[in-house]
Formats: C-alpha cells, structure tokens, sequence
C-alpha cells in the first residue's frame, strides 16, 4: 500500500547533533558544547592516541571479517575506528579502549554490509543527486548554506566524503526499511480509536507540562530551558539508550549474568558516570556510537515501554532498567522541550523530504482543538514495480514506459494493467488508492500526482518502493478535521511500532547471514594464551 506514515526517521550521528541544535532548545547543545570544550585541552595529545592497535598486533591489510563474501580489512576497520575516535572526542565522549572500541565499530561494519547486501538485492539504489537532495534539505532546515554546513562539519573534524558516506548510508536503510519492514505494519481502526479515545482522556499528553510559561519570543533562547519554551507545539524528547541485548535462546543462566551487566550500567548511570561514554563502551544497540542517541520525537511517538519509563523523568534523568524482546534497557532524557506547531499538510505545502531530517517536524498533537480543515483530497491509481537483481531501475522504467504507451493510446484500460502488472496490494482493485489526504504518500509520489490534472496519467515515477505509473482520478474539496486527527493518530502508533520492528528484522537479517569475524576469534586466542 503506498499511503505513507509519517514517520520520523533514523539519523546519522552528524545529522542528529543538527536536529538537537536546531529543533530543541538550546540546552543540550550548550551542554555537549560545554563538554566538547572542557576536553579540548586534552585532544592534541589523544589525537596521536587515537584507537591504537592491541599490543602484539600489527595492522596490515588483513582480514577482520568475512559477511557472506564480502571482506571486511583491519586497515578498513583501524581507518573507521580512528575517524569515530576523532567524532567522539569532539563531542566530550570519553573514547574506549582499543580493543572495546575495534569491537563496536566492527559490528557497526558489519551490520552496514549485512543492510548493504539486502539494499543491492532488493535493487535499492542511492545515486548521488539523491545525496546532494539530502545536503541541500538539512543545510535548509538548519538555516545555513551547503558551503557553511560543509565548514562546520570539516572544523569538526569530519571529513566531507565521510560524511556524504554517512548520509547515503542512512537514506539507503531508510528505503530498505520502507520497503522491507514498513509494509508489513497495520494499525487498525480499533487502535485508532482507543488511541483518540486515551488522548481525550488525558489531553496533557505530550503537551508542555502545566508550569510552562509562554515567552513572546516566537523561538526558545539559548539560556532557556526546555520547560520555559512556549506551549506551540507536543513535546519532543531526546532519548538515549542503553541497550544489554540478550540472544534468542538464551538460557537462565545467561540472562541472569546479562541482567547484572544491566544492573552494573545502571548503577554506574546513576551515580553520575558519563551516559554517552557508558553507552559506546558497552551498549549493543545500533546507535552506540552515537553516545545512545537514539533521536528526537514527540512522547507519544516513543515506544509504549520507554514512554511509561520516562514521561515523569526530568532532561538528564535516567530511568529504571526496562526488559523487552530485545533485552535490558536503560534510558536517559537527554532533552526535552516544545516544538513549533508542523506546517499544514495541503498541496500547497507538500510534505517535506524523506531524506534524513535534522529538525523533525511533528505532526500537531491528535487531541488539540481545531476549526474545519479544509483540504483538497485527490483519487488515484498507481502501477507500481518494484527494483530488484533481476529487475533494475532501467528495466522497471522501461517497461511502464511501454504500458504508458499502451493506456494513453487506448488500446489498454489503466485497471487491467494494474492487475497484470501492478506488484502492490492495490493490484486486484486495478491499483484504486482511494481518496489521498495531502501528506499521505511518500514526497516523490505526491509530487508527481499534485502535477497532473484529472485523467491524466504521470510519466513512470521513482519513490523509495520502486516505479510507478499514477492517474488522477479526479479531485474534491473536503473538510478532513475527522481524517487528520485519524491520520497523526495512525501515524503515530505506526512511528511506535517501525524502529523496534526494523531494528527486529534487522537482528534477524544478520542472524542469516555468513559472517566469520577473524579479529574476535584472534583477541579470544590471545585472551585463552595469557
């Protein structure tokens, strides 16, 4: 189905240090600044101290894993290890040992490879022009050039390719979740309704806590706390993680020494001990690296577990160790605060890009009052083939070029050919879509069906789920003040469920793949030899 949920998505660590800088107050920026700073002195000597190699051994370009047939070299892994050391250091994280360090860069590494491998058989591509797209939106919502972005990000000792590197990474696992994990998630019309019924019950629900303070300033200032921004939008928090990731099939005795591994980060994140330094030491989640950050949404759009353990929490407060299918969690507010109210969802402001966004812009909490919104929906059709090995961009091109042929000349009706060749749910119903609200498909697509007028048929179109083909059906005025509060209510309990469900699929995508890491089986040899 191509409705699109607005989900907020994943970040890069540069890209997240962005959104928490320009979509919450200042004061987790002033923070990590602070921290950046008071280790300043120390960076020229831990430059040349940079992930050292373990004694006894000596970096060539051998080997440090194998995932299925691609190679994973030491100097690939002394090269990343070295470049995050530097991107910890400038952010005030203390950087682990040698041997912890080459530990979580290398399953960083090969979690990339096992993504890349499913992206290429899947035919996901990201070219350059969608990177250069991708810049161009976060340097907008920054309120910066591409050139002052690229100056900031190299003064930070981030090089441009690396980061260029970064982003195509994170647009590539954003399709592959698009197209691998967020079709399979239904949110019922039952869950809606609860969801809707739950928000009218408690309408301060990530909304400003009732001691906020409204300020004139349409912008929350740097010396203000979060709590003093102005009520305009649902709070956001910024959530870090700490993740001890208990196996399937674990027996008791192993979950039990896991939960006291727990138990002992928790106790070291109570007393006081650097969360974000605690978290790319010994965290098993995807964001370690990233000091635990794991990004910035409205309350309401974390998962259940996480928001029932943090919605009475205060920024820089940690809460009690949180089991779920994945394992122990430990989670700190890294910052909290109200956001401005999201611009109108209409065909005049379409929705922005699904590249990665540094200032996420959530949708208008479900319970707040409201006047008639008018908007204008459109009904449509779709073709849509999907990319794969045996199906490449050109070739799904080409061939809904050749049905386009076929419609516009009339020799072909638009809902026989979607039933012949349509690869989405839609295809038995000759691809009917429905009446769209604006914001409701991905940007590409509804880019394209806002450009067409009624019965015309598009040119075939690229979306993060493969090629299309769209006919405008007609259009209609429509007061959808009912349908927009569904829509955030669903969007809402679909952002709940996506980031789990992929980080799931992902687990199990690595758990089918070959993987042999030689440098963890060495430093064993070395361990047993002592």
């Amino acid at each position: 189905m191509m409705r699109r949920l607005h989900s907020l998505r994943r970040l890069s660590g540069k890209a997240l240090l962005l959104a928490l800088c320009a979509g919450l107050p200042a004061a987790h920026a002033a923070e990590q600044t602070a921290r950046g700073a008071n280790s300043a002195k120390a960076a020229p000597a831990a430059q040349n101290k940079e992930a050292p190699a373990p004694k006894g051994e000596q970096f060539v370009d051998g080997i440090a894993a194998i995932v299925d047939k691609d190679v994973i070299t030491l100097r690939e892994l002394r090269d990343a290890s070295q470049r995050i050391a530097g991107e910890l250091q400038s952010r005030g994280i203390q950087v682990p040992d040698a041997q912890t360090l080459q530990h979580q860069v290398l399953q960083r590494l090969i979690m990339e490879r096992v993504q890349r491998h499913e992206a290429d058989r899947l035919g996901i591509r990201v070219d350059d022009a969608q990177i250069d797209t991708a810049i161009q939106a976060i340097a907008a919502r920054n309120k910066i050039t591409v050139a002052q972005l690229r100056q900031e990000l190299e003064k930070s000792g981030t090089s441009w390719d690396g980061y260029r590197k970064s982003l195509r990474d994170e647009i590539r696992s954003d399709r592959l979740r698009q197209r691998a994990v967020d079709s399979t998630i239904v949110i019922s019309d039952a869950e809606v309704d609860a969801f809707l019924k739950d928000q009218r019950r408690n309408p301060a629900f990530a909304a400003a806590p009732p001691q906020a303070a409204p300020q004139a300033q349409p912008q929350p200032q740097p010396q203000a706390a979060p709590e003093q921004a102005a009520a305009a939008g649902p709070m956001l928090y910024a959530l870090a993680q700490i993740l001890v990731r208990v196996p399937e099939g674990s027996s008791p005795d192993q979950l039990a020494l896991l939960r006291k591994k727990a138990e002992g980060l928790l106790a070291q994140a109570k007393r006081g001990d650097d969360f974000a330094s605690l978290a790319a030491a010994s965290s098993d989640g995807p964001e370690a690296l990233q000091g635990g950050v794991m990004g910035v949404r409205p309350l309401d759009g974390w998962p259940d577990l996480f928001v029932k353990a943090v919605s009475n929490l205060q920024k820089g407060q940690v809460s009690q160790l949180i089991q779920s299918g994945n394992g122990f969690h430990i989670i700190k507010v890294v910052d909290r605060g109200t956001a401005q109210p999201a611009p109108s969802r209409t065909a005049r402001a379409p929705a922005p890009q699904a590249a990665p966004q540094p200032a996420p812009q959530p949708a208008a909490s479900p319970q707040a009052p409201q006047g008639p919104t008018q908007v204008v929906q459109t009904r449509a059709r779709h073709i849509l083939i999907k990319t794969s090995t045996v199906m490449s961009d050109d070739l799904a091109r080409q061939r809904l070029e050749q049905v386009r042929l076929r419609l516009v000349n009339g020799s072909a009706k638009f809902e026989e050919m979607a039933r012949q060749y349509s690869q989405d749910a839609t295809a038995p119903q000759g691809g009917e879509l429905g009446w769209l609200n604006p914001g409701e498909t991905v940007p590409p697509f509804e880019a394209a069906m806002n450009a067409l007028q009624p019965g015309e048929i598009s040119q075939p179109v690229q979306s993060p789920f493969g090629w299309h083909l769209i006919q405008v059906e007609e259009r209609r005025d429509h007061d959808a003040t009912d349908d927009l509060a569904r829509m955030r209510a669903r969007q809402t309990l679909f952002e709940r469920r996506a980031q789990p469900a992929f980080e799931d699929w992902l687990e199990q995508l690595r758990a089918q793949a070959y993987v042999d890491n030689r440098l963890e089986k060495q430093q064993k040899i070395q361990q047993n030899n002592r």
